[in-house]
């Protein structure tokens, strides 16, 4: 297998320096305005993250009829649900909608699909569960972070006497459902500016329609009704966790949320998360939010029932929020060894030979779990940087694959070109390009692998791929210290706006291995001495590098230093 070993090859963004100037004249530190210039920002308007800022509702297709409908639901004392999905934009959505629903005065519940039995979305199975809720049965259900492909499961709804609103962010088929109201910025026609919304953020963006919906009708003063800036953070982590792209207008629905956090004012099940995952709400970061609170929540989708997160992200009693964060916690550690004991077994299937890995790279075992193999997928691409599809078993005679793809690939393109060429092997499939999910068939399995590797060849025109890391040039000697690292801590960094990687030649005058796994060193630039550590790289460096860095703090007995956190490194 050495020969799928890859090297990273390095990338510097295109500079733009006529446009930093300008957002540096505009009071804008002259290192972010180098760094957000070669983001895409043109102008400082789009710097500004404050509420007067955010896109308005108006342009967000069914949004005032979807408010007006839930205003009229809510003077008659009808009864909602909530279907959400069942990964933390599903959950943060969920929350969102209770929270504001209930704060305006309605009548909700939730309910959420299990991912092992009746699967994503609003299916005929979910609605016949939501006809024998507890809570009893809706009058109208409202999607959140699906829906937009539910075409069966509200003709059944609406069957079986229950109205349907969709909120979704997902892309659309070819048809949509028959539902009351369809909000979703990416349906044809829609003109909201932004595309790139969550699912938390439309479902935000329908809260303050119905708001001003009901604020007009009388029921509130003109600028009374519920603070719904209060789940701002439900939104932040919803928004940073599903990675969608962030653009201003999440940047700064982004921006809001980290700014609630840092103050202390944020939901209970929220602060119980940072507790129980050791992290310091003041200093709250995107990372904390992506990798912190993010698959702590997802962990209970993926293992069990995502109830138990969405109860996290609604109760009021910090006794309950800390019991249910405690509980998410040791599902996330329950998946973290589930998933690590599947990529081993990955790779050394891999290293026998088994699978056939050439510009793709397949794996399958008949018993992992079904909740972590895109885990495994995604973290198989990133070492071998192929586009990677791992599968479980998922019932007789069928397997459940998910998918992860690089940017070369577009993924459902490929297991498109498959199904044609396997006519009746793929049983079901979707996604988009860098993640999708397909259902196959056993005895189909060998054949897929060989019509997949021959697919994204045919499509890339390539048998192998190296991966690029995009890189911010060389860091101006007079930032590279604890202050400007802790500015770009405070920025606000995720997909399509990522945080800053500097690339620079250093002389190693120390190094040693931490725990036999992490690569602690001394490098030397410009008479200037760093910090720096490369985690999981065991291997020592020669004595001149060209490193591809993160600025970080570092703080020790209460001493904050700058740190290099290395991404990357080879011999100058």
């Amino acid at each position: 297998m050495e020969d799928l070993v890859v090297t990273p090859r390095l990338n510097e963004r295109r500079a733009r320096p006529e446009v930093a100037r300008a957002l540096e004249a505009a009071g804008i530190h002259p290192l972010l305005a180098r760094l957000w210039a070669a983001r895409g920002v043109t102008e400082s308007t789009h710097t500004r993250l404050n509420w007067p800022a955010l896109i308005p509702p108006g342009n967000l297709t069914h949004c005032g009829q979807a408010a007006r409908l839930l205003a009229d639901a809510i003077a008659e004392h009808k009864r909602l649900l909530i279907v959400a999905d069942y990964d933390c934009d599903g959950a943060t959505a969920c929350a969102v909608g209770l929270r504001g629903l209930r704060a305006m005065g309605a009548s909700v519940d939730f309910l959420v699909p299990n991912r092992f039995e009746t699967g994503y979305g609003l299916s005929p199975a979910v609605v016949a569960q939501a006809v024998r809720h507890p809570a009893g049965r809706p009058d109208i259900i409202i999607t959140v972070d699906n829906g937009i492909a539910s075409i069966d499961g509200v003709a059944a709804a609406q069957a079986a006497g229950m109205a349907v609103i969709v909120t979704d962010h997902h892309l659309p088929g070819s048809a949509l459902p028959q539902a009351l109201a369809i909000v979703n910025p990416n349906q044809p026609g829609c003109a909201f500016a932004s595309k790139n919304l969550a699912g938390v953020g439309v479902i935000f963006y329908l809260m303050l329609a119905l708001r001003a919906e009901l604020r007009q009708r009388g029921a509130f003063t003109p600028d009374g009704g519920p603070r719904l800036d209060a789940l701002a953070d439900l939104v932040a982590l919803g928004t940073v966790a599903d990675v969608v792209r962030l653009d201003a207008n999440n940047r700064l629905l982004v921006t809001q949320g980290l700014r609630k956090i840092r103050s202390g004012k944020m939901q209970p099940g929220v602060r119980a998360l940072f507790a129980v995952a050791g992290r310091e709400p003041r200093e709250a970061t995107t990372f904390d939010l992506g990798f912190a609170l993010g698959p702590r929540i997802n962990a209970a989708g993926r293992l069990a029932d995502m109830s138990i997160g969405i109860n996290c992200l609604t109760t009021s009693d910090d006794g309950l929020a800390l019991q249910l964060a405690r509980e998410l916690d040791a599902m996330n550690h329950e998946r973290r060894a589930i998933e690590s004991t599947m990529r081993e077994e990955a790779l050394a299937a891999m290293e026998a030979s088994q699978p056939e890995v050439g510009a793709t790279v397949c794996v399958y075992h008949a018993d992992w779990h079904q909740g972590v193999i895109g885990l495994v997928a995604s973290r198989l691409k990133e070492a071998y940087w192929r586009p990677t599809l791992a599968f479980a078993r998922s019932g007789e005679g069928e397997l459940r694959g998910s998918g992860r793809s690089i940017p070369d690939i577009h993924l459902r393109d490929a297991l498109d070109l498959v199904s044609k060429r396997l006519p009746g092997a793929i049983l079901k499939f979707g996604g988009h390009a860098m993640a999708a999910g397909l259902t196959l068939k056993e005895s189909a399995y060998h054949d897929f692998v060989s019509s997949f590797d021959s697919a994204v060849r045919e499509l890339s025109g390539r048998a192998s791929f190296d991966p690029v890391i995009e890189t911010d040039g060389s860091l101006e000697s007079g930032y590279a210290n604890a202050e400007v690292a802790g500015l770009l801590l405070r920025q606000v960094w995720g997909s399509g706006f990522p945080a800053p990687v500097f690339h620079d030649t250093f002389r190693v005058s120390r190094q040693r291995l931490l725990k036999d796994k992490h690569l602690k060193l001394t490098l030397e630039r410009d008479r200037q001495q760093f910090d720096a550590i490369w985690f999981g790289r065991a291997e020592l460096l020669p004595d001149t590098v060209d490193a591809a860095y993160r600025l970080d703090r570092n703080d020790w007995n209460g001493i904050v230093n700058a740190q290099l956190v290395i991404e990357y490194a080879c011999a100058a």
